[in-house]
């Protein structure tokens, strides 16, 4: 999650700050009117650098976040070399009106007035596998690339759900049986399906705002910069899930840690001797007839950021939604086995889930590291800092797929005006069908 690898305090300053001084609203932190990183070279005020955390601060991050690829090592996601397949379009005119309540308000709200809100970068809507709705502001445009941050997290677990559906995976195995580096860690005693549901017993705090909190070790470790003189901790994502210590019991509570998903990307590289990076392109993106190539942010020996490093289109994330709503087939193909999809979908342990305490997500559970409602429409879906949203409907037959920038990390900044929203959108989709 913390792309902010190199600098303490990089992704903890935007919420420190809304709490102090509200941040600039959409429009007046726009990037394109703030003109980042324009010029031959820009000029020094607007000049932002990986080094010194400046890419990060709000509103920079505003660019920054369709931008990555700019500046830092990447790992590409290939496409493949066939002719992209393009979505079928059916766009219509009266989304923008649709109406509802936020979590918590009183007064109404449109779809419409909730995208500056959440400061979204870019958002399409697909019903019935047809474009109805896209849009693109600030920097982001149809042919850019933007952060799924924590999204990234669903990607990985949809490809550890297609291994364990097709017993390429042993999902009741631990992990040190793949990956026997982590004997000796946390990690080591867990199994691969306490760490798909996250439900390992990990010592790792994401307090941002602490400084000695174990995420901030292990942006440390991820960094591609050099390390500073005197540094003796980990140097790589792989020396850091060695030094992971226990806290609690495996398969007892939930416990959203980034640290479960670097680890799964580890068992996975062992299961299949390749990356989350190839293994993506190879088995989902070269299939799907995407746009463009994805990528990944990466250490400094190459390894993608499973946890949160992954970069797409905006459209190509809406067929990797598309694809699971039709059960792995896309295309014309079937590229996931169904069972993987149906073992998303069904979703985890809802008591193991309400120990997180995530108030606005009750009845809520997560399952292959995918977020699920239970709703009566039986929605899912991926969930990333800043607002980076993958949600789809099953009932609706709709996918949301969203790129945003809000000034705050945590995804309760967005849920009163996104989850509501979303399912506000769906309703008027089955009831006013094209």
């Amino acid at each position: 999650m913390a792309l902010a690898a190199s600098v303490t305090g990089a992704f903890a300053a935007p919420e420190s700050a809304a709490k102090s001084k509200a941040p600039l609203d959409a429009v007046a932190s726009d990037p394109a009117k703030l003109g980042w990183m324009v010029g031959s070279p820009p000029p020094a005020n607007r000049i932002l650098r990986f080094d010194d955390g400046s890419y990060f601060q709000f509103p920079a991050l505003r660019w920054s976040v369709s931008n990555f690829r700019q500046l830092m090592p990447t790992m590409n996601v290939s496409r493949g070399l066939g002719a992209p397949v393009p979505l079928p379009r059916a766009e219509r005119d009266d989304i923008d009106s649709v109406s509802f309540t936020p979590l918590g308000g009183s007064q109404p709200m449109t779809w419409a007035q909730s995208l500056p809100a959440n400061y979204t970068d870019g958002i399409v809507v697909l019903h019935r596998g047809r474009v109805v709705y896209e849009r693109y502001f600030g920097v982001l445009k149809e042919g850019g690339q933007h952060g799924l941050m924590s999204v990234s997290k669903s990607l990985a677990g949809t490809l550890g759900a297609t291994l364990v559906a097709e017993g390429k995976l042993d999902a009741d195995k631990r992990v040190s049986e793949y990956v026997p580096e982590l004997s000796r860690s946390a990690f080591g005693s867990a199994t691969v399906r306490q760490l798909l549901d996250m439900t390992t017993g990990i010592r790792f705090s994401e307090d941002y705002a602490d400084p000695k909190a174990e995420v901030w070790q292990h942006a440390a470790a991820g960094s591609p910069l050099p390390k500073p003189k005197g540094y003796t901790g980990p140097r790589s994502y792989y020396d850091f899930l060695q030094t992971v210590k226990p806290q609690g019991r495996h398969g007892e509570a939930f416990g959203y840690k980034t640290a479960n998903t670097d680890a799964l990307g580890w068992v996975i590289a062992r299961a299949t001797g390749r990356s989350v990076a190839q293994l993506l392109s190879e088995r989902i993106w070269q299939r799907l007839g995407a746009e463009q190539d994805g990528y990944y942010t990466v250490d400094s020996i190459g390894t993608p950021f499973a946890g949160g490093g992954m970069n797409s289109g905006l459209r190509d994330l809406a067929r990797f939604g598309e694809m699971l709503r039709n059960d792995g087939v896309f295309n014309g193909q079937q590229i996931l086995p169904k069972a993987a999809i149906d073992d998303i979908r069904q979703g985890g342990d809802k008591g193991n889930f309400a120990k997180a305490g995530y108030k606005l997500l009750p009845g809520w559970s997560y399952r292959d590291m995918w977020w699920v409602t239970h709703n009566e429409h039986g929605a899912y879906m991926a969930r990333g800092v800043h607002g980076q949203a993958l949600y789809i409907d099953p009932k609706a037959e709709m996918v949301i797929a969203r790129f945003a920038s809000n000034p705050v990390a945590g995804n309760a900044a967005n849920d009163p005006t996104s989850l509501p929203a979303y399912h506000a959108l769906a309703r008027y989709l089955i009831a006013t069908p094209r």
